[in-house]
């Protein structure tokens, strides 16, 4: 399976990551938090008018979405020996490392650091056990770099594809911040989505309004969401879901700290240092012709409706058949009419019979009932 073929693993799992909720420490409310009263609207306009664009922090992701304590790591540790780790997977190791990148989204604790300053200045940390990832650009040269490796990928920026640069870099770190995630959600779910506005706290030592989001669909797995809004800058600071059922936040995302204050400009630069290896990127001098997609094992998504409740399927591919013939997707899944089913507290993605596969924030027999 290529890498590329990996990219639609996430794509499956996109209802769930709608609601990539909130910060690892929990809205901290107290009488010492009184904020002037907003209707939701006004939250809404706060955000809306936010002009804070420059920012360093911490950001925590958590999931409990009742996935088996281990899996995703034994999946990784099945990817990473295939030859060449993630980029020679072949065969089973490619499957079990496609779902673990997947799976990798969807359980256990995730910690980054995150610099930003305007459009185009992106640092990122990401910190695994034993490693970490960094990405960094300044707008005129980017540079993501793997500790596990000590392999540093450049790519030098043409100046005419800079802006096009930013757009990208947003799309790329979309669920980097807690700000993104909520620019995200309130795009893709507010027409189906009721407002109001919850209790004055504080998240990361700043006072917030929270903004609660609660469906109109009744057939979501999804229960509710809150946005803790700055009520200095508007900036987004925590996103949280919580699933039908379940006590417990089932995603969240967001600053366990934060400086509003502008970066350093040298965090924007990278020096790979004595003993790495450097690997050149280059960058296409024309633009790709036709409309064939980039690899023909994987056929773009489907999305049927929209909001809390929309459907995403990925047409029959001979990559997703490597996928569910791997002896670890038995693990995975259970039976179901026609196929077989994954389920979590707040995505349900069902692999056909016939080899398509379907997703979305509901329950099985939603999937069952677009699928024929």
């Amino acid at each position: 399976m290529s890498r590329k073929s990996l990219k639609w693993l996430p794509a499956v799992l996109a209802p769930a990551l709608i609601a990539a909720g909130v910060v690892a420490v929990p809205l901290q409310a107290g009488a010492s938090v009184d904020l002037p009263d907003k209707t939701a609207n006004e939250v809404l306009q706060l955000i809306a008018e936010s002009t804070e664009d420059s920012f360093s922090g911490t950001v925590v992701k958590t999931a409990n979405l009742g996935l088996p304590e281990g899996l995703s790591a034994g999946l990784s540790g099945m990817s990473e020996s295939a030859p060449g780790g993630m980029s020679g997977m072949t065969g089973d190791a490619g499957a079990a490392g496609a779902l673990a990148s997947g799976l990798e989204l969807l359980s256990g604790s995730h910690e980054a650091r995150v610099f930003v300053s305007g459009p185009m200045n992106l640092r990122i940390q990401v910190k695994d056990r034993l490693a970490e990832r960094t990405a960094v650009s300044d707008g005129t040269d980017a540079w993501f770099y793997d500790s596990e490796t000590n392999v540093a990928t450049h790519v030098a920026i043409p100046s005419e594809a800079r802006s096009e640069l930013s757009e990208e870099l947003g799309n790329a770190a979309e669920l980097a911040t807690p700000a993104q995630v909520a620019d995200r959600i309130l795009d893709k779910l507010g027409d189906s989505t009721d407002f109001a506005v919850g209790t004055d706290a504080r998240v990361a030592g700043r006072t917030v309004y929270e903004l609660v989001l609660t469906p109109k669909p009744t057939e979501t797995l999804a229960e509710s969401m809150s946005i803790a809004v700055d009520s200095e800058t508007g900036l987004p600071l925590q996103v949280s879901v919580a699933a039908r059922g379940q006590a417990e936040p089932a995603m969240q995302v967001g600053f366990s700290s934060i400086d509003v204050s502008e970066p350093a400009a040298d965090l924007f630069t990278f020096d790979p240092g004595d003993g790495v290896t450097v690997e050149e990127l280059p960058v296409p001098t024309e633009p790709p012709t036709g409309t064939v997609h980039p690899d023909p094992g994987i056929e773009e998504p489907v999305v049927t409706g929209t909001g809390w409740d929309a459907i995403v399927e990925i047409p029959a591919a001979s990559a997703l058949e490597e996928l569910s013939a791997n002896p670890l997707f038995a693990e995975l899944t259970t039976e179901a009419d026609g196929g077989r089913a994954f389920s979590s507290a707040l995505v349900t993605v069902f692999f056909t019979d016939d080899g398509r596969v379907l997703a979305g924030s509901v329950p099985l027999d939603r999937l069952q009932a677009a699928a024929f």
